[in-house]
């Protein structure tokens, strides 16, 4: 079986998510709605500010009166929230930071360019120029303007910008509802004993988090144990599930039961992927539920997990652009030899340049913790010191 290339494969996927269709649409509140994806855009519904208003602590003059040495009387004191009087002609008003700009003044001098008399009037150093410190009504957003798209995920910054439009609840997509198995009775979960020739399971953990992360909705399957009728009994038991996604137990091995029971009710692809780690992947569907499986050693798990489950769950889940950030930048290590896989290197930058962390074996994962995120050597490419690759951090591939 030939290698299918990385790029291949996420086209596939992001295909098949596309195709699924989009996800309800509920209302939350504001405080609901963190990492939820906005399922219709956000317009201003009037001029922000609605108002022009004093950028600073100062004085609000009409600036064709104000020369350097012009000496003011104080007509009124404006705090933010209240609705000043017009300006009087020949005099400044005491203003400060957001607080509106009266009618008639056009610019706003700062305090620390002005001296208070001893009769209240207030001496200016420099002539003001028209516009100094004043916010335009408008300057932010018009009346109709978006203000948010769909299909983005609302971090605390864009629900603060939802709040400042007075959106007290958006429309989002409702979540999507991920079943996780892990397969193998070699695995035991953390907290119980260990007997010979088994291992903690790591990886349950690491997709029940990473998809708490995206704000799934995860139905936690547990280990399927290495028995057909009880992994069909498991599989049956799952109610409104969107996705079910697991790690290991999943090819066409005598021992793969979870692959077993799939195709008797479904279908399933097996790929050999032109990655490293990470060769084995498999995609299908169970009784018309979407599935995906990471191969079950804990890197290889962890690396197609974020290039190619995380974006078709964002996909899933309605986000328009399922995209990481990544950037170039140079390495501080050789690897003369060029392989046929496109290989993703455990790296910590450090002074700005990649250094490649610990063993890089498909089944460790503390050299993961210890770095900082994924340097991309392509297929068929060698690099040197010094060379320019692509670093994808952990901090975009998990948030």
């Amino acid at each position: 079986m030939s290698l299918l290339s990385v790029d291949t494969a996420l086209e596939i996927l992001l295909e098949q998510a596309q195709s699924a269709g989009c996800l309800e649409v509920e209302e939350l509140a504001l405080v609901e709605a963190e990492n939820r994806v906005l399922a219709q855009p956000l317009l201003a519904q009037f001029a922000m500010p609605p108002w022009p208003n004093s950028s600073m602590d100062g004085y609000a003059v009409r600036s064709a009166e104000v020369q350097a040495g012009q000496a003011l009387p104080v007509s009124q004191k404006i705090f933010a929230g209240q609705n000043p009087e017009p300006l009087a002609a020949g005099s400044c008003a005491r203003i400060f930071t957001g607080a509106p700009m009266p009618e008639g003044a056009d610019a706003v001098e700062m305090q620390e360019n002005t001296q208070e008399l001893e009769d209240g009037r207030v001496r200016f150093v420099q002539a003001v120029p028209a516009a100094k410190f004043v916010r335009p009504k408008g300057q932010e957003a018009l009346p109709g303007d978006e203000i948010l798209p769909a299909g983005i995920r609302l971090g605390p910054i864009e629900l603060a910008m939802a709040a400042s439009l007075g959106c007290a609840v958006v429309r989002v997509r409702r979540q999507l509802r991920v079943a996780v198995a892990s397969t193998g009775d070699e695995l035991v979960e953390p907290g119980q004993p260990l007997a010979p020739g088994q291992i903690y399971n790591s990886n349950r953990t690491l997709l029940i988090q990473s998809l708490k992360r995206l704000n799934c909705a995860v139905i936690d399957l547990g280990i399927l144990p290495d028995d057909a009728q009880q992994t069909r009994d498991r599989l049956a038991a799952m109610q409104d599930v969107d996705l079910l996604i697991s790690s290991g137990g999943v090819s066409v091995g005598e021992a793969d039961y979870l692959g077993q029971v799939i195709r008797e009710e479904g279908e399933l692809d097996f790929w050999k992927l032109a990655l490293k780690p990470g060769k084995p992947f498999t995609l299908g569907r169970y009784q018309g539920v979407p599935v995906i499986g990471l191969p079950g050693n804990p890197t290889s798990s962890l690396v197609t997990f974020l290039l190619l489950a995380r974006p078709y769950i964002l996909t899933r889940m309605g986000v328009s652009d399922p995209s990481t950030q990544s950037f170039v930048v140079p390495v501080n290590f050789a690897m003369p030899v060029a392989g046929v896989r496109r290989e993703f290197i455990r790296v910590a930058l450090v002074e700005g340049r990649a250094e490649k962390i610990g063993n890089q074996c498909s089944g460790i994962l503390r050299s993961a913790t210890q770095s900082h995120g994924l340097l991309e050597l392509p297929e068929n490419t060698t690099c040197a010191v010094g060379d320019r690759l692509r670093f994808w951090p952990f901090s975009s591939l998990l948030n």
